[in-house]
């Protein structure tokens, strides 16, 4: 699989090898579908955690309640989500992990140190990056990362103009939103100011 070195292969090449992937097989409960989406025209990488049951059996990623919620965050339509000339997908796990007692699974270890660099150097067009939840900012942001989400959040402006962090749109985050009200009416307005920005910019 990875015999030929990344820098010479096609961005298509590295997707297809991607979606063919099984090195972790073994440890999901319903096999491997990893699911990802990108073009080397793609402006705004989103990184979440994993697909969640109803994505593995889609195929399509953020497929759900929180991929609606996050496109109603981006101000965004579906069509201009899933078009790759603005947006690349690129989760922290491929493949549906399986459940645990307080929800699914954390994204497998082994996806992102394999994959995540030879994608993204065949990403030349990205000007942000959207990490969401805390898999995504403690593996992007290091040390740089706040003492927890919710104050790595509230500061996402210090990150900007690469990336911006965000706490995961699922349902289950409902009562954090309430705690936090800073988020919808500072956080938002800002991050749809970016999106628009770089979605509209030629």
């Amino acid at each position: 699989m990875q015999n030929e070195q990344p820098k010479n292969k096609s961005l298509n090449s590295l997707l297809s090898e991607v979606h063919s992937c099984a090195v972790c097989e073994s440890h999901l409960p319903m096999g491997a579908r990893p699911v990802l989406m990108a073009s080397e025209k793609s402006k705004i990488l989103v990184i979440g955690q994993a697909p969640g049951i109803r994505v593995h059996n889609t195929g399509i990623p953020w497929n759900d309640p929180s991929g609606e919620r996050l496109r109603q965050w981006l101000n965004v339509d579906k069509t201009q989500f899933y078009d790759t000339s603005l947006f690349a997908i690129i989760p922290m796990g491929f493949c549906y992990p399986g459940t645990g007692k307080s929800g699914d699974l954390p994204p497998r270890k082994e996806c992102a140190p394999l994959w995540h660099p030879p994608l993204f150097s065949k990403l030349p067009s990205i000007k942000l990056t959207l990490l969401i939840g805390n898999y995504a900012q403690r593996y992007y942001l290091g040390k740089n990362k706040k003492s927890n989400l919710t104050e790595t959040v509230q500061y996402a402006e210090e990150y900007l103009p690469k990336f911006f962090p965000l706490p995961h749109p699922s349902p289950r985050n409902n009562i954090w939103l309430k705690r936090n009200p800073w988020f919808e009416k500072h956080n938002l307005p800002t991050l749809e100011s970016h999106v628009k920005q770089i979605i509209n910019a030629k």
